[in-house]
């Protein structure tokens, strides 16, 4: 069986461009909507009001996740099943995300928080649109075991130089853009990030020929239906309570580092940018050998033993300014690095692509959407997990406290609360263990030889 050039992985993992708006949402929309005071824009509405609609626009991304992915696999066209949702989502979720900073002002805030709910909402529907598909073409087009790890290998290399991009730049393209207002600088610097992001979907649109590389054909599957063939093994089980319990304490973690170098390590804000470059840099590096780890060993016991070294570095974290000097922090930080290449980026889009294809093939059907839509939900549904609790955790300490900060407006973070984080993570790391553990491991394929 022929595999895919290097070409076609390439231009594939270019198309995971809607990482940058990802990151825009994530660092710049809270910021615009409840800015410092030396920032030189104002709060636009009260913060519970802000909570409040992004807690909206992201509930609905958890539903639309497995209803995008269950109308892709019911999708047909002569462009393929995919493709058709990426080229029709990107443009809006570019457009959506420059109507975040261009939102309706108003003395009450009420038609600034209607207008942000709005907005949130348009832009998760569409950013489903973009992904769900996006990520069901790895299995769709991958023939092989060795195919579909190669995809998801290079989906999480541009992934992260994306993410890098949307995060390094903003700084230098708000200072060249706004000639002393700040506002016009950002809303110029989301404009140009946000081309870049549907200029990336669209080379994956015209340059992967998904008609001639497919292994699918439309499924004739109800989505009732299609939930319950997906649900039908326990491996899918499996993989999705280990995931959701890995990426509550991934999320915790990744939060938790600005208040560790501030307030463990007493370093300055420029210090948190190092910290990061540290864990992702690293993790880059470790792409390629956790590819060639994989195919040898498949993903289970690489996994494990990721998830093994973050306990381990996640205890080591407790002890940072205790028994372990604060200067560690960050080889800590760097050495994290290594098991969030393959437990963050590498493993979860590989190991789907292996359930969902060996079970749509078991039950004659293509449904790989409906598995990536799933996906998406317990994703979601881990990143609100973590949000919600983290605040609780930093204020409280994870102690006695718990019922006070849940009622009170608290004083600040606290060290002990600091700590704690790196408690809860590791007990998620565990928990994600388990489930991974008992996750039965099943490639359709023998594992093959290196990336090319």
């Amino acid at each position: 069986m022929k595999k895919l050039s290097f070409k076609i992985q390439i231009f594939y993992g270019l198309g995971v461009s809607y990482a940058i708006v990802d990151q825009i949402f994530a660092q710049w929309v809270l910021y615009y909507y409840l800015p410092p005071e030396n920032s030189g824009i104002k709060p636009l509405m009260a913060p519970i009001l802000i909570s409040l609609a992004l807690v909206f626009s992201r509930f609905v991304d958890m539903v639309m996740d497995p209803l995008v992915g269950h109308w892709s696999d019911k999708f047909e066209s002569k462009w393929g099943r995919r493709i058709p949702f990426i080229a029709l989502g990107s443009i809006p979720l570019a457009l959506s995300t420059v109507a975040f900073f261009y939102p309706l002002k108003t003395q009450s805030g009420i038609a600034t928080f209607i207008y942000l709910s709005v907005t949130g909402a348009v832009f998760f529907t569409f950013y489903t649109v973009v992904g769900a598909p996006y990520n069901a073409l790895i299995p769709e087009i991958g023939a092989t075991h060795e195919d579909r790890l190669n995809l998801s290998t290079w989906q999480s290399v541009f992934r992260l130089v994306y993410t890098a991009v949307a995060m390094i730049s903003p700084g230098i393209l708000i200072k060249v853009f706004s000639n002393g207002d700040t506002e016009h600088g950002i809303r110029m610097m989301v404009i140009l990030l946000s081309l870049i992001s549907a200029l990336g979907a669209y080379i994956t649109v015209f340059l992967v020929p998904e008609r001639k590389l497919s292994h699918g054909k439309k499924s004739g599957e109800t989505l009732r239906g299609a939930i319950k063939i997906a649900f039908k093994d326990s491996s899918f089980i499996y993989y999705l309570l280990g995931l959701l319990f890995f990426f509550i304490g991934f999320n915790i973690l990744r939060a938790s580092m600005n208040y560790y170098v501030e307030d463990i390590m007493g370093l300055g804000k420029g210090s948190i940018t190092l910290a990061s470059a540290l864990l992702f840099g690293v993790s880059a590096i470790f792409f390629y050998p956790t590819n060639r780890i994989s195919k040898k060993f498949g993903y289970r016991r690489p996994m494990l033993f990721c998830l093994v070294m973050l306990f381990i570095f996640s205890i080591a974290l407790f002890n940072l300014g205790k028994i372990i000097p604060q200067s560690a922090g960050f080889l800590l930080f760097a050495l994290m690095g290594i098991p969030i290449a393959g437990a963050a980026f590498i493993f979860p889009p590989a190991m789907l692509s292996e359930i969902s294809t060996i079970m749509s093939d078991r039950n004659g059907v293509k449904i790989e959407g409906i598995f990536f839509g799933i996906q998406g939900f317990f994703l979601k549904m881990a990143f609100l997990v973590s949000i919600a609790i983290l605040p609780l955790i930093l204020v409280s300490g994870g102690g006695t406290k718990l019922l006070e900060a849940l009622i009170n407006r608290p004083e600040g973070v606290e060290k002990t609360g600091v700590y704690s984080t790196a408690i809860f993570s590791s007990v998620f790391f565990l928990i994600s263990f388990v489930f991974y553990y008992l996750y039965p491991e099943k490639l359709e394929n023998e594992p093959q030889e290196v990336l090319d």
